[in-house]
């Protein structure tokens, strides 16, 4: 999983598709259980699902205790794929 959590932000980093990184984090969820997931993050698994839904738009916070529940966390990376660009 940390690979592919690796480069899935790589990706989102370049260029910003929101619907692919929730697609991304919604095939972890179904892995790891999303009832599961859900109880970790103090959410309803409705609530889960609706967030990372195709239609979702969760909170930085949401994204934040997702990875937190998956052993990870959201940290600032110098841009090192395109330094001059943002």
């Amino acid at each position: 999983i940390e690979t592919y959590l690796t480069e899935i932000f790589n990706e989102y980093a370049i260029d910003a598709d929101s619907s692919a990184l929730l697609a991304s984090l919604r095939i972890i969820a179904k892995v790891k259980g999303i009832s599961q997931l859900a109880e970790q993050t103090d959410m309803s698994r409705q609530g889960l699902q609706k967030a990372l839904s195709n239609k979702g738009n969760p909170r930085l916070d949401t994204i934040n205790s997702i990875m937190h529940a998956l052993g990870y966390r959201l940290m600032p990376d110098k841009n090192r794929l395109n330094p001059g660009n943002r």
